[in-house]
């Protein structure tokens, strides 16, 4: 008799977090990917279907998100010919700023890893979700991944060696998400972005995130606000993203912490000390979307502790 098969769902996340660029980033309740794995028909894991992508994603294991973070971890054990049939269901739009193909990656490696039991832990099988998102931006950088896979707010020390912490995260924080419905691909977005930045906006910016990660452990709300500034990467993406600084004012002037990018855009996300002034926010963006006729959706949203989780 063949072992039943099992799912799993990997959420979004927000990325750079206004002060982190490339090291910090936390997961969100909603949305997210399913991916389902099963005992296969023949030697080898193969993607079996994919829903939900449009035909956007490819179902050869070495060139999907999913299936190369699991054929990584298949290898780590010696498990690569292992009859394995895998189901992606994609449940979030590409090219968000919210880490999709991170969510994929992060879901098609737990998945794989819970099915086989193998007994490493999430933290054993990061890299191998790393290196999964890598097929599709080509950095190999965890500030999506992490969180994605372990849940929570991630600091990351070093990408190399994947070096990390995960923060604490004050009661009554609220996240808003503001999605408008066009497509920021996270190569062309770093692309764009300058290799020198001036010196003082370096310290001021660190400055920003000691202070950030300190305040989390506080649960110092007004310097939660006055940390998140992003000096060097928001200016430069900005104008990537239809009206930004209008939509930013509108949040700061709701009573959001503060308001930035959410990875390489085109989303945004906004910090509230309650649930009513997140709730405000998303009202303000679809109303300012809707004049503007630019379809978008929001998300309200508490940080996600738990990451991938099987259900």
């Amino acid at each position: 008799m063949s072992k039943p098969g099992i799912k799993v769902f990997a959420p979004a996340s927000v990325a750079n977090v206004a002060v982190g660029f490339d090291v910090l980033g936390f997961a969100l309740e909603a949305p997210g990917d399913e991916i389902i794995v099963r005992e296969g028909k023949q030697p080898g894991l193969m993607i079996s279907e994919i829903q939900g992508a449009g035909g956007k994603l490819p179902y050869d294991i070495m060139k999907n998100t999913a299936g190369y973070a699991a054929h990584r971890l298949l290898q780590f054990v010696g498990e690569t010919d292992r009859p394995l049939e895998m189901e992606i269901h994609k449940k979030m739009p590409f090219g968000s700023g919210l880490g999709s193909s991170a969510a994929s990656a992060a879901a098609g490696v737990f998945a794989v890893n819970e099915f086989l039991k193998t007994g490493l832990t999430k933290y054993e099988i990061l890299r191998f979700a790393v290196e999964g998102e890598q097929i599709a931006d080509g950095a190999f950088h965890a500030d999506n991944v992490a969180p994605a896979l372990l849940g929570g707010m991630i600091m990351i020390r070093d990408n190399e060696t994947l070096d990390i912490k995960k923060l604490h995260i004050p009661s009554g924080l609220f996240v808003s998400v503001i999605y408008p419905h066009i497509e920021i691909l996270t190569k062309e977005s770093r692309g764009i972005l300058k290799q020198e930045v001036s010196f003082k906006d370096v310290i001021r910016q660190q400055g920003n995130l000691g202070a950030f990660v300190a305040a989390m452990y506080t649960s110092d709300f007004g310097m939660i606000g006055r940390s998140l500034q992003d000096l060097l990467v928001e200016p430069q993406r900005a104008h990537l993203i239809p009206h930004f600084y209008a939509m930013k004012e509108q949040a700061m002037n709701a009573g959001a912490l503060g308001f930035s990018i959410s990875g390489a855009g085109p989303s945004m996300f906004a910090f509230s000390d309650n649930s009513g002034i997140a709730e405000k926010i998303n009202e303000q963006a679809n109303l300012l979307y809707q004049k503007n006729k630019v379809p978008v959706t929001t998300y309200l949203s508490k940080i996600n502790h738990e990451g991938a989780i099987r259900f």
